[in-house]
């Protein structure tokens, strides 16, 4: 269970940043997060577009949202891993390629298939982050480590709201998913070019080789679980299909932790996701992921909803989707920059719980005020502040405890169990949405959307809780 570590093979590549410019090394990583982070929530505001446009239902449209976070939950240890083991640039750079070419597959697709195949390419991106977050601990001075893992842990948030605004934009003139994919691939060009002049190598490297079998069964069995929670409501709960999905989840769950538990050099060190330092981090991590984009989810449907015909909703276009998450862009901004002085008075456990706090908050607000675009800005600048300092402290609790040569797959499990609550967000929602439906119609009533509201604000509000326990257990973290 013990690796190896070499030092760093590439004599040429200095070990601090100066020489590839510190500034420059986090624009690169942070332009390469909020491309990544924006691809996630591109298709959102898309989704009624979309329903209408291949004549589907809410739960399958969902898989478009959903296959893009399951494939980043399975790629996202395989890859960290291949960062300790060959090079966090290296890596960094093969997924910004896989989301060019994921961005190129949907821009040309002309079906659910195709375009959700194209997702799921996209989806392998989401390694990005916690590849950056260790190439910052590999390679940054200690005093500045937290500052430049709150600027690139809050590209996660940013890049969410921003994603939904440049879809507005251009919905806004064409009623085609294409164009948005285009740009995407684009800007995704743009940032893997960043990574290439801007970044370098530092750190030792893990020695070993890739568990591909505990990657097939890590996507086994997320498959198994989120396919049957979508499709629970229209196939039935009790239908043989949705329990034998179920079965095969739990079978395939428990093959995979005996996997890792015997092979050498597993995908997922059980001890960094579940060991004493790490679980509440991991946790905590889940819990936020599924309150994060769970609002994503909903907000933009909620939106575009038409008020005239079923009694709710604001009637908003595509474009008004990314209007109204504009504050949470601001206040995310502005408060994990600030969340680095937090931590250093709080520390990491402290400063997690607080923006958990005020995250959940902003999800009740929004489950009792959901009348007005006034109300859904008030969420949004809220939600961004305690998301921007959570998220933050999170990337920098997940790799506190853990040797150097680790920090890669100690932040991609991390990002694993966040990407794993946002898919279990997303098919979870979908399913309570399909369950309560205005009589005659497959329009979800207003019930349905504020008892997903509360469900997030006490997801979030569990967070905080396990947080503050982590605070109390291990005083100084």
């Amino acid at each position: 269970m013990t690796d190896t570590t070499t030092a760093v093979a590439d004599k040429g590549h200095a070990d601090r940043p100066g020489q590839a410019g510190p500034g420059l090394t986090l624009l690169a990583l942070g332009s390469a997060g909020l491309v990544v982070s924006l691809q996630q929530t591109l298709v959102l505001p898309m989704l009624p577009q979309l329903m209408r446009a291949f004549d589907i239902s809410v739960a399958a449209v969902s898989w478009v949202f959903t296959a893009t976070l399951l494939a980043g939950a399975v790629a996202t240890p395989l890859l960290s891993r291949f960062g300790d083991m060959y090079g966090k640039k290296k890596m960094i750079s093969v997924t910004m390629t896989l989301l060019v070419v994921g961005s190129v597959v949907c821009a040309v697709s002309d079906s659910l298939a195709l375009l959700i195949v194209g997702r799921a390419l996209q989806g392998t991106a989401a390694a990005v982050i916690p590849l950056a977050i260790g190439m910052i601990r590999d390679s940054y001075p200690r005093e500045r480590v937290t500052t430049a893992i709150g600027v690139v842990s809050a590209t996660l948030g940013v890049g969410g709201a921003v994603g939904m605004l440049v879809t507005g934009l251009i919905a806004d003139h064409t009623d085609s998913h294409q164009p948005v994919f285009w740009i995407a691939a684009a800007m995704a060009a743009v940032g893997l070019l960043f990574v290439l002049v801007c970044t370098r190598d530092s750190g030792r490297r893990a020695g070993g080789r890739p568990d591909l079998l505990g990657a097939a069964l890590l996507g086994g069995w997320l498959v198994s679980l989120l396919l049957g929670i979508s499709q629970g409501n229209a196939w039935g709960w009790t239908d043989t299909r949705i329990l034998g999905l179920f079965a095969a989840a739990v079978v395939l769950c428990t093959v995979w932790v005996a996997v890792e538990l015997r092979v050498r050099e597993p995908l997922v060190r059980l001890q960094i996701l579940v060991g004493p330092k790490s679980l509440s981090a991991n946790l905590a991590s889940l819990l936020l992921g599924f309150s994060m984009f769970a609002a994503f989810t909903l907000i933009a449907n909620f939106i575009q909803t038409p008020e005239e015909q079923v009694g709710y909703g604001l009637t908003g276009s595509v474009l008004d989707v990314g209007l109204y998450m504009l504050p949470s862009t601001f206040t995310m901004l502005i408060f994990s920059a600030l969340s680095g002085r937090l931590e250093a008075r709080l520390g990491a456990a402290w400063t997690l719980a607080l923006g958990a706090v005020v995250a959940g908050v902003a999800y009740l607000w929004l489950a009792l005020m959901h009348d007005t675009a006034l109300d859904i800005m008030i969420f949004s600048g809220i939600q961004g502040l305690g998301i921007g300092i959570a998220y933050a402290a999170l990337g920098t609790l997940a790799v506190q405890h853990v040797p150097m040569d680790q920090s890669g797959i100690a932040s991609g499990i991390n990002s694993l169990v966040r990407t794993a609550g946002g898919s279990i967000a997303s098919a979870a929602t979908a399913a309570v949405l399909a369950a309560q439906v205005i009589d005659g119609t497959e329009v979800p009533t207003v019930d349905a959307y504020v008892l997903c509201f509360v469900i997030a604000g006490v997801s979030a509000g569990a967070a905080a809780v396990i947080a503050a326990v982590n605070g109390v257990r291990h005083r100084g973290g």
